[in-house]
């Protein structure tokens, strides 16, 4: 038997998938993502969806909207009382509208 006939043995014998180096979207902590799209589904619901991508001067109003529910949460607030989702989520959401904003900048 040869090398190349051991590999395929043990590869039908214990399966095998060439995934190394390949992204690893299970490590996404879902239960928050889960969150940001709450936030995302209630933005769409109160405007249109993907209405965030054509706000006037977006980066600036985003970063504003991020650090005032920052700060709400750091003040113990942890519920929106307009939307009633957690703050903590507005602030993921829009640091992603965020990046979304610097990758369509990036070279």
């Amino acid at each position: 038997m040869t090398d190349d006939d051991r590999v395929a043995l043990m590869a039908r014998a214990h399966g095998r998938k060439e995934d190394v180096g390949k992204p690893r979207w299970t490590l996404l902590p879902w239960a928050a993502v889960r969150a940001v799209v709450d936030v995302l589904d209630y933005g769409a619901r109160k405007y249109a969806p993907d209405n965030w991508q054509l706000v006037e001067h977006a980066e600036q109003r985003y970063r504003d909207a991020l650090l005032r529910h920052f700060t709400a949460d750091i003040d113990g607030e942890q519920r929106d009382p307009e939307s009633g989702l957690l703050h903590a989520a507005h602030v993921a959401t829009n640091a992603l509208f965020l990046l979304w904003f610097a990758l369509r900048r990036a070279p």
